[in-house]
């Protein structure tokens, strides 16, 4: 059928395929890195796994691939490309013989180490996992040589078909570790409990970003806080005078304030979607507790949630901050207006008064002006009486000028109120 495709189509379903789990057997070792980048350091990255696939004479991957599987004969590697960071796994088999007995060979004991120190970014997480069969482990120890007795955190996973074991502390070679009995699960939902181990870890590191940006901003919020709380009571007394410093240190609180919001905003809100994430992931595990263990749940609820409830009271304080600036300022504003418009009607009565005194001497200045015009006129009729004495005008010039005078005035004094009356017509 010749329908016409829409250009994400291909991309958005095989969003439901992106970064699937490998199907794992045991005996295998995982070791697991998380290297935190920016966005130059994520291009590095990928010139990084590019060059290895071409010391191994692999094919190069397409520029825009985030997820890369590759056999390198003594190991396997998959790398992710994530938003903030990059993660690299490495998996190979290895001799669980004596397993417990001697410090365990790891998956990056294999790997080239001037290439691995090359890795671009700051190492956030590493972890090593061990997969092996109940069997080959046999009840061995797990402490001195793997793990520590004193923290050991232990549960039954997929429904009870197989066991975990961690301490959830960064041995000397900087990696944490996890030993995985993997009992009578199938290499698929192995490879899938494997995958939500290492992204508990991943996004466990992940969401802990924020804690110190957390702590950070508290300091800051706790000044401003007191600052407001100072503003909001020095303008309850503040006299007109006052009220322009007011308004500038608030405006400057405010501008702080939001600076400080949108610095870290992005970074609680990561931090959320991890620590969700997280929950997902353990809840994954399917967990049931062995007798006298803490779980992983237990530990991480204990353990994570001081720290997500310091990132959410964060974001909240600053949410709410920034709402009561906003709501003093408009309060203040407000006053500032309303004293401006009282201020603006007392100009306007001043200038009514003033326009009213400017019309009074105006009436007084017109009742002048008439005077003044019809002396003028009438010195214009006397020199034409005198002129037209000539020709025979029987009156003399004092006379005549006499007789125009009421004319003159009545004249004058009808044509400016008929001026008058037509520009306020207008």
């Amino acid at each position: 059928m010749r329908i016409e495709q829409h250009p994400q189509r291909v991309t958005l379903h095989n969003e439901i395929h992106a970064r699937p789990p490998e199907a794992m057997g045991v005996p295998l070792c995982i070791s697991h890195i998380v290297m935190a980048c920016d966005a130059a350091q994520r291009e590095a990255s990928r010139a990084h796994v590019a060059a290895l696939a071409r010391d191994h004479h692999l094919p190069q991957a397409d520029a825009q691939c985030t997820h890369l599987r590759m056999d390198l004969g003594l190991y396997r590697l998959r790398w992710e490309l994530h938003t903030e960071f990059v993660t690299w796994t490495f998996t190979r088999p290895f001799n669980a013989e004596g397993f417990g007995e001697r410090e365990p060979e790891s998956a990056v004991d294999g790997v080239p180490q001037q290439w691995m120190e090359a890795l671009p970014g700051q190492c956030l997480a590493g972890v090593h996992v061990w997969a092996l069969s109940t069997q080959a482990f046999g009840g061995g120890s797990l402490g001195k040589h793997v793990l520590n007795e004193d923290s050991l955190i232990a549960s039954a996973v997929a429904d009870g078909f197989a066991e975990l074991y961690t301490d959830f502390t960064v041995h000397s070679d900087g990696f944490s570790r996890v030993v995985l009995l993997s009992g009578g699960v199938a290499p698929r939902r192995l490879g899938r409990l494997v995958q939500s181990l290492l992204e508990i870890e991943t996004y466990r590191m992940a969401a802990l970003l924020g804690l110190p940006a957390a702590r950070d901003a508290s300091a800051v919020l706790a000044s401003a806080e007191r600052e407001l709380a100072e503003l909001a009571q020095a303008i309850r007394s503040a006299t007109r005078e006052d009220e322009p410093l007011l308004l500038d240190r608030l405006t400057r609180l405010a501008g702080q304030v939001e600076s400080q919001h949108a610095a870290t905003h992005s970074r609680f809100s990561a931090s959320a979607a991890y620590f969700e994430l997280v929950d997902k992931r353990i809840d994954d595990l399917s967990e049931s507790r062995l007798s006298g263990m803490q779980t992983v749940r237990e530990f991480m609820d204990r353990r994570l949630t001081p720290a997500r409830s310091t990132c959410a009271w964060s974001a909240r304080r600053q949410d709410a901050l920034s709402q009561r600036v906003s709501r003093i300022s408009n309060l203040l504003r407000t006053r500032v207006e309303i004293e401006q418009q009282q201020s603006s009607q007392a100009l306007l009565a001043a200038m009514n008064s003033r326009q009213g005194m400017q019309l009074q001497l105006q009436s007084t200045v017109e009742g002048l002006s008439v005077a003044a015009i019809t002396y003028y006129i009438v010195g214009l009729v006397s020199y034409l009486a005198k002129g037209a004495q000539h020709w025979g005008w029987p009156w003399s010039a004092e006379l005549s000028a006499a007789a125009a005078i009421p004319a003159v005035v009545a004249g004058v004094w009808w044509s400016l109120r008929r001026m008058h009356r037509q520009v306020f017509k207008d």
